[in-house]
């Protein structure tokens, strides 16, 4: 079944441990690992493309496992149990497999602007489980990319991929390096007839986001984790919306507070279509 076996630390296994925390490998080397079965599972179905499926060289693969070996055109791997545990990234056992994908071009066209858009912009995000839970919530209420930009925590990483729960795999996800990109794409789509509205989102926010049609194209536009929105997007936002709220926290997580409009977001365009 296996192209080759992999029993040492040889150097292409010290080139994927080290895509697990580096960033600059990843770019490098354009491409990263896939951990879990659902992430997996969903690489698959939307048809990314796979370098490699690594697989216990000990054990029999399940059902799951052996359809994945038999109907992915990817390089087969046998690896030592112990080599694939550390490459799982938990402390579970041995995967049974791990996926090495390649890294898609940041190339804002990924993302279609239609006239039902809507999409997100988080701009430089620390943390890369929020990046992981913004796309999750995306691509569960029907958001059609998320731009992740400036000088931010990387969407390859191990943690942001597992965050998404698979999701990164559906959902067209570009790096950005800053506004300006954003805003030469935006133009782009409006001489298509295209035009897009966008949103910021905000504690002090002038309208609640109930308040505020969202049924349009729209981007939404979610600040750092610490600063919030950089003062160049909130002078490029049409709008600044908020969440109202009544207790005593003062704010919302960065992701929390997009998932929270990109539901509002959903409602309303369920209750136009109806």
């Amino acid at each position: 079944m296996a192209a080759r076996r992999i029993t040492t630390r040889n150097a292409r296994f010290q080139q994927w441990q080290a895509q697990l925390s580096n960033r600059r490998t990843r770019q490098r080397e354009r491409e990263f690992l896939i951990q879990g079965v659902r992430p997996l599972s969903q690489a698959v179905a939307h048809g990314w493309p796979l370098r490699a499926l690594l697989y216990d060289a000990d054990r029999p693969p399940t059902a799951w496992a052996r359809e994945l070996l038999a109907s992915v055109e990817a390089e087969k791997i046998a690896m030592a149990p112990g080599l694939l545990a550390e490459l799982g990234g938990k402390d579970e056992g041995v995967p049974e497999l791990i996926g090495v994908a390649a890294l898609p071009e940041d190339d804002l066209r990924r993302i279609p602007v239609g006239p039902g858009f809507l999409g997100v912009v988080f701009d430089r995000p620390t943390s890369p489980g929020n990046i992981g839970t913004i796309v999750r919530s995306a691509d569960s209420f029907g958001a059609h990319g998320l731009v992740v930009t400036g000088h931010a925590a990387d969407v390859y990483d191990p943690k942001a991929v597992r965050a998404s729960t698979g999701s990164l795999f559906a959902l067209p996800v570009v790096r950005s390096p800053g506004q300006r990109e954003v805003d030469e794409w935006l133009a782009a789509a409006g001489d298509a007839g295209r035009a897009v509205t966008v949103v910021g989102t905000d504690e002090n926010g002038t309208v609640d986001a109930a308040d505020f049609d969202l049924t349009g194209p729209v981007l939404l536009v979610v600040g750092n984790e610490t600063t919030g929105l950089s003062t160049a997007w909130r002078e490029r936002c049409d709008a600044m919306v908020r969440i109202p709220m009544t207790g005593s926290a003062s704010s919302l997580n960065a992701a929390n507070a997009a998932t929270v409009i990109l539901y509002e977001a959903a409602r309303q365009r369920s209750r136009a279509r109806r």
